[in-house]
C-alpha cells in the first residue's frame, strides 16, 4: 500500500532552492518512505509530542509524520542537521 505525500511550505521551498543532485537524493528517499513509512534507518524523535520521525540523507535530515488512518505522510521539514531541529 502506497501512502500519499504532503509537503510543508518549508519543505517545498527547500526543494526548490537546493541543487538538483541533492533534490534527487532527497526525493529518492521520500519515494522509499511512500512504500515503507518507517525505514530501517528512520528514527523517532523522542521529545516531540507529535509522532515525528527523521531519516538521514547525507548531512541533511527529513522530518516527517505518518498518519496511518488517512494514509498520508507529511514531510514537515528538510534541512541540514545543524538547523533542522531548531
Amino acid at each position: 500500500m502506497m501512502l500519499d505525500i504532503k509537503y510543508s511550505k518549508q519543505a517545498v521551498r527547500f526543494l526548490k532552492n537546493a541543487d538538483k543532485i541533492l533534490v534527487k537524493r532527497l526525493l529518492d528517499k521520500i519515494n522509499c518512505l511512500q512504500k515503507q513509512p518507517v525505514l530501517h534507518d528512520s528514527k523517532r524523535i523522542e521529545p516531540s509530542q507529535d509522532k515525528l520521525y527523521r531519516v538521514r540523507v547525507g548531512h541533511y535530515r527529513i522530518l516527517y509524520d505518518v498518519n496511518h488512518n488517512r494514509n498520508i505522510i507529511g514531510i514537515v521539514k528538510i534541512d541540514k542537521r545543524s538547523r533542522v531541529y531548531a
